[in-house]
């Protein structure tokens, strides 16, 4: 957007200011009252999205409503990984919204790519993994062991999927690649 920072409304009273150093309270320059969040404009060096179908030259289907274009054009690489990889997609043939390739540097297949948390159409939320994160997060200590567990003592995604992804949802990808 071109501009150095950006009220976020929602934020005032909570811990989130505590661990940012780019967001700041601010008084509304307009009534002189009313405290607001305000963020520095951000350039990520990498942004990285979970979508259902991607094709090899970067165009991307993401099954749901989204602006995540925006943050797409203005990080320096974009990585997606997807459920699925097809030859070809073209805008007409997606579900929610489309990316075009032009804002995509990288697409990795990467199944069960955004669990614990649901892909619409694909699979829902993981709860009992969803809880064990939510336990974990409640202090420094528990999520150090959290990442250690579920993420630095994994060797790769598919090692990922077999130690934390519930049999339940890998049965058609097994039957697939049977």
């Amino acid at each position: 957007m071109g501009v150095p920072y950006i009220p976020i409304v929602g934020l005032v009273g909570t811990d989130l200011l505590k661990r940012r150093d780019d967001m700041k309270i601010c008084v509304d320059p307009f009534d002189g009252k009313t405290k607001t969040v305000v963020a520095k404009a951000l350039r990520p060096d990498v942004a990285l999205f979970h979508v259902q179908t991607a094709d090899r030259e970067g165009n991307v289907s993401m099954g749901y409503a989204s602006d995540n274009g925006i943050l797409a054009e203005a990080s320096r690489t974009v990585i997606v990984t997807a459920e699925h990889i097809v030859d070809r997609l073209k805008e007409h043939d997606a579900v929610g919204s489309f990316m075009p390739g032009i804002h995509v540097d990288v697409v990795v297949h990467a199944p069960f790519g955004a669990h614990p948390a649901g892909c619409p159409g694909e699979y829902g939320p993981d709860a009992m993994h969803m809880a064990d994160y939510v336990k974990s997060s409640k202090d420094d200590a528990g999520f150090k062991d959290y990442l250690q567990r579920v993420v630095f003592d994994v060797p790769n995604h598919e090692a990922y999927i077999e130690r934390f992804v519930p049999k339940l949802l890998t049965k058609p990808l097994q039957a697939a690649s049977d």
